[in-house]
């Protein structure tokens, strides 16, 4: 019996059979996606420039107060005895869920202290 000659196969042949069944990426591949998020980031960065930006030149005005902004000033109002927290409620108008994350989040951060319970100052 005679024997068939066959074309042996290459290594490479073997590995690009396997890298396309498998779907693993190539150097090719990843250098693609290296090249997308650096514009992405590029995006992104040109974005955030532009809204600070355009915070800058609104005309000297302030934009509007944060919820936080809101909270400290309430508590700066009322006095360095410490504002409780029907006053902070009554002067900003926030329902009482978000006014106790909101104060939770800065007492966290230490923007102010509790004095005592449901009494609040602001830190120096």
């Amino acid at each position: 019996m005679e024997r068939k000659k066959t074309r042996s196969i290459s290594f490479d042949t073997m590995v690009k059979f396997f890298m396309q069944n498998y779907n693993i990426p190539t150097k090719k591949d990843i250098d693609k996606i290296f090249a997308r998020l650096d514009r992405m980031e590029k995006q992104l960065k040109s974005i955030s420039d532009g809204k600070i930006a355009a915070k800058k030149n609104y005309s000297g005005r302030k934009s509007s107060p944060t919820a936080t902004d809101q909270v400290i000033d309430a508590i700066k109002t009322i006095g360095p005895n410490g504002a409780g927290f029907a006053e902070i409620k009554s002067i900003t108008g926030f329902d009482d869920k978000k006014l106790r994350n909101i104060i939770y989040r800065m007492d966290k951060i230490g923007k102010i202290k509790r004095k005592s319970r449901g009494v609040y100052i602001t830190s120096k």
